[in-house]
């Protein structure tokens, strides 16, 4: 049985139409973006197999073009079709931050960092430089390292401030290793950063750490 013969209130776009996109399950999203499925499978069913190969959604999403494209009902043009969605996610969450005042929208925050940095094999340092009703002004990565960290250092994090003409920054970095829980040499740059910026007024607000196990918010513990 084909999809087209389920019941309309269970097929993927129609139950996304009825009852809204949390309605649906992984599988259920996935084969809406895979619109077709293979000999003898629906694209729900493709989905399902997809997600138990890959290991969940996260890592379908994070797969390489050559791993991805190597799987059966996938390829080249449902890879460039992914890749096109990602970035317009990551866009419209910069674009939120542009427009909002980020340090009201801490959610928001969150999802941008995570959107940007969750696909690096590599530590990267991100720095979002603010206004001074703390909207975006822009996002940088200011240094990237192996799996084992990166290099941060402070004379070039207040000199890209200056530059912006920033009021405050807020810092987010990566752990491949995917556990987010920060480390004392996280704790250590983020005290080092914060007291060079206030030499020039400039405000820390955050230090968001990102891992494929969630998010840690230096601010929400108090050491920032």
């Amino acid at each position: 049985m084909t999809i087209k013969d389920w019941p309309e209130g269970e097929r993927p776009r129609e139950k996304l139409l009825l009852q809204g996109v949390k309605a649906l399950s992984d599988a259920e999203l996935l084969a809406i973006f895979l619109r077709t499925g293979i000999a003898g499978k629906s694209a729900v069913d493709l989905a399902r197999d997809l997600l138990r190969q890959f290991g969940g959604i996260s890592a379908l999403l994070r797969a390489d073009r050559a791993t991805f494209c190597a799987v059966k009902g996938l390829g080249e043009a449902k890879f460039t079709q992914l890749q096109a969605v990602l970035e317009l996610a990551r866009r419209h969450l910069s674009e939120q931050l542009v427009r909002e005042t980020v340090f009201n929208n801490p959610e928001t925050v969150t999802d941008f960092v995570r959107a940007h940095l969750q696909d690096y094999e590599h530590e990267v340092f991100l720095v979002l430089f603010l206004d001074n009703r703390h909207r975006l002004i822009v996002a940088e990565e200011l240094f990237r390292g192996t799996i084992d960290g990166a290099a941060v250092y402070p004379r070039e994090v207040v000199k890209q401030a200056l530059y912006h003409n920033a009021a405050a920054l807020i810092f987010a970095h990566n752990h491949p290793s995917g556990i987010a829980e920060p480390s004392s040499a996280d704790e250590q740059i983020t005290a080092r950063l914060k007291q060079a910026l206030a030499l020039m007024d400039i405000r820390l607000l955050d230090h968001i750490i990102v891992g494929s196990e969630g998010e840690v918010s230096l601010a929400a513990r108090g050491k920032v």
